[in-house]
């Protein structure tokens, strides 16, 4: 069994020099990213439609075995009634993402931290949520930032749906651990400016710990969860499985999990490039 741990995006003028090496061609980055990690969450989607072409450049770009997550466009989540969002998703879904092939990971709903919970809304909205586009599967996230989510009822929403629900290790957003799915989509947005790795190492260590737990199919008891049963267990399909190259988590194939049972994490988010680049 295996953990994805990536980073958000990989064009960042800061990183020269210190993640890429000064003599790097820029269009030699996301080559040399994809190989440092094992997955990266694009930003750039959640802003304008990329192309059928960019998306097939991206992945002949990535080595076997990497995975692009991907944030959804705006236009489908940043509206006041989310049940008519069909079109916009329609429109994301079809764009050409397919293009990435076994590269394709899940996709990131994020909403505004103004949205509040509206149970008949939002089951609407993840009812319009494709299981496939073009017979190829599809994985769903949602990222919800206000409070209200915190609920039993969002929770059960988002596991009939079989949709995660990102975990924000955030001081701005809520944190819900909540197992909704058949992975687990973490982000860690807490980076310090002036830690060099962006946490310390024992919150690497904690973090580490709770990825092994869910790889095991746990749930780590010391995050909060909503639901109304709180699992401690789940069985899980494993239909994918995901790796960490970080070096704090020290984990492999072989010594992670149980035949049977996997949760992925994809991706932690992280300010510095540095956990990555060691």
């Amino acid at each position: 069994m295996r953990i994805r741990v990536g980073i958000g995006g990989w064009t960042f003028a800061p990183w020269r020099g210190i993640f890429y090496p000064d003599s790097l061609p820029h269009a030699r980055e996301l080559a040399f990213a994809s190989r440092a990690v094992t997955s990266i969450e694009v930003n750039g989607t959640f802003y304008r439609t990329q192309t059928a072409k960019t998306f097939a450049t991206w992945a002949a770009q990535a080595p076997d075995g990497f995975v692009f997550s991907l944030k959804a466009v705006r236009y489908a989540t940043n509206r006041r009634v989310l049940a008519e969002a069909g079109d916009s998703i329609t429109a994301f879904m079809t764009s050409g993402l397919v293009e990435l092939g076994d590269k394709l990971g899940p996709i990131n709903w994020q909403f505004a931290p103004t949205k509040a919970f509206d149970a008949e809304d939002f089951g609407a909205f993840l009812g319009l949520l494709p299981a496939r586009v073009d017979g190829v599967p599809i994985r769903h996230a949602v990222e919800v930032r206000h409070p209200s989510f915190c609920c039993a009822e969002f929770v059960a929403l988002a596991r009939k749906h079989n949709v995660a629900i990102v975990l924000a290790d955030s001081a701005d957003y809520p944190t819900l651990a909540d197992t909704t799915s058949d992975f687990v989509y973490a982000r860690l947005q807490d980076a310090k400016p002036d830690i060099e790795t962006g946490y310390d190492a024992p919150a690497l260590d904690t973090w580490a710990r709770r990825a092994e737990a869910w790889a095991r199919g746990e749930t780590p008891p010391d995050l909060p969860t909503f639901g109304t049963e709180a699992a401690e267990k789940l069985n899980l399909p494993a239909e994918r499985v995901f790796k960490t190259l970080s070096r704090w988590t020290a984990l492999d194939d072989e010594a992670v999990g149980h035949e049977g049972q996997v949760v992925a994490v994809n991706p932690a988010v992280l300010e510095t490039p540095r956990l990555a680049a060691d």
